[in-house]
Order: C-alpha cells, then structure tokens, then sequence
C-alpha cells in the first residue's frame, strides 16, 4: 500500500511540474511581454522546438493521467485474475513512466542547448546569436550580456526561464525514475511477477 501512494503522490507531482513548463515556455516567445519578435521571427531557435510545451507539457500531462490511472484499485481490470491485471498494469506503468523519462529528457536536453547556445538579438552587426562561439562562458560573464541591444533584457530572460525548464524537466526525468525503481521493486521483491501466465 505505501508503494502504491507514493507512486500516486509522484504522478501527481508531474501535473503542477508539466503546467508551469508550458507557462514558462510561452513565455520564451516574448521577451519582455511583447509580442513582436515572435511575429517576426526573432527568437532564439531552441524556442521553436516547443519543448516545454508539447513534451514537458501536453505529453506528461497524458502521462500522468495514465500513471494515475494505474495506480486506481477501483478501474477496470484488464483481464479475469486479480494477479494477472496487476502484472499489466506494473508493465504499462513501467512502459509510461519510461515515456516520461524520454519527453521530459528532450526537455531538459533542448532547454540546456538554447541556454548555452545564448539569445537571437539585435547587435551592432545586425541580428545574429552574439554568443553563439563562446560555448556557454557569457554566461558567467555579464559584461558580455551588453552586446545585445534588443530585446532589452533578453539574455537574462532566457537565462531564467531555460534555467527553470531545465530544472521542471530534471524533475520530472527524476520523478519517473524513481516510479521506474517503485515498479521494478514490486517485481524484483515478488509482489509478483512480471510474467504473464
């Protein structure tokens, strides 16, 4: 019972962590509140990728509901034998909290890529990614954040909200491991086997 309301209480952390993604990726599409450079294209092109918004998002979010779907004793059994609809019900849990993994990890890859890759911005040559050769040392150095001219503001904006989609995503990668362990437990403990008979 206790490993069955711990994974409950995990699926349940991925609905708060998945809709906070989508916010803060939206609001990579306008720095500053404004909507311009998104009309006209001149955004980061990580932002594009709709990490937060589709994987980290929408698709954890039908994770979750089937993860919580799961772990409900009153839903319909997938076959006669109690046993039995508990063996497909640790394999799809298995199967879907492994999906989490791989949504959440492009996530966190994506968002990691754009903050190093630095912000789209207007430069004294013109718009180009100002620090795009610096392999991620801007940011450390905020002397350097000056190049761009517009949008104002923009490295710190990406800055921030790439550094909290990377910490929503580790947390759910996090998350769906632990419901991983939680399942492999019950099988490798011999709450029963994953062996259908």
């Amino acid at each position: 019972m206790g490993f069955r309301k711990c994974g409950g209480c995990l699926s349940c952390l991925l609905i708060p962590l998945a809709l906070w993604s989508m916010i803060v990726n939206v609001l990579l599409y306008f720095p500053n509140g404004q909507t311009s450079y998104a009309a006209s294209n001149k955004l980061t092109n990580y932002v594009w990728y709709f990490e937060g918004i589709c994987f980290s998002g929408v698709l954890m979010l039908i994770v979750a509901g089937v993860l919580l779907l799961l772990e409900n004793d009153n839903n319909y059994k997938c076959c006669q034998g109690d046993n039995c609809s508990k063996k497909y019900k640790t394999l799809l849990s298995i199967i879907f909290s492994a999906l989490g993994i791989a949504f959440s990890g492009y996530c966190l890859v994506i968002s990691a890529l754009g903050l190093v890759q630095g912000p789209y911005c207007h430069t004294l040559n013109g718009w180009e990614y100002a620090f795009e050769g610096t392999a991620g040392r801007f940011l450390a150095d905020s002397s350097m954040w000056n190049q761009c001219l517009e949008p104002a503001h923009v490295v710190e904006w990406n800055i921030i909200l790439f550094s909290i989609l990377i910490s929503l995503s580790g947390l759910q990668v996090i998350i769906c491991l632990i419901r991983v362990a939680i399942q492999l437990s019950r099988i490798l403990c011999g709450s029963y086997s994953l062996i259908i008979q």
